[in-house]
């Protein structure tokens, strides 16, 4: 066994089984997070396209990117803490508990959009700085209220 993969066992061993779940689990937040962010992009864009400004598109933007994380959270992440909450009022808690992440994630993306040309040019860099911005409050929010275990 070569000395790097004793040294990750050893750091596994030391983490423990909680800590490895934990981390799985917000390794998949972050994956899901990811396609929040494409989702979120494309509504932003289409948006616009279709006449909404950076900011009304946004809120739409949001809600889109917000549904499609909850499914993929719902199914993936957290699957096995989904509980027996009916889905739609799942997806209502969700909604209403990520609105912390979303002040974080929309503060963000309208500061930088109104300080910044190079945001108000390229609106992508304002979602994916706002996605960060809101990414931690939104894992515990949603580990903690919305995805509950048993």
């Amino acid at each position: 066994m070569s000395a790097i993969a004793a040294r990750f066992e050893d750091l596994l061993e030391r983490l423990g089984p909680h800590r490895l779940r934990l981390a799985a689990e917000f390794l998949r937040f972050g994956v899901v997070g990811t396609i929040g962010f494409l989702a979120d992009t494309a509504v932003l864009y289409g948006a616009m396209a279709l006449g909404a400004g950076p900011y009304s598109g946004r809120v739409l933007s949001y809600i889109a990117a917000a549904s499609v994380t909850w499914a993929l959270n719902r199914a993936w992440t957290f699957r096995h803490r989904a509980g027996g909450a009916p889905a739609h009022r799942q997806w209502a808690l969700f909604l209403a508990v990520n609105l912390v992440g979303f002040a974080c994630n929309y503060g963000t993306y309208a500061a930088l959009l109104a300080t910044l040309p190079v945001v108000a040019a390229h609106p992508v860099i304002g979602v994916a700085a706002g996605a960060l911005a809101g990414m931690i409050g939104n894992f515990v929010l949603s580990r903690r209220v919305v995805f509950t275990a048993g």
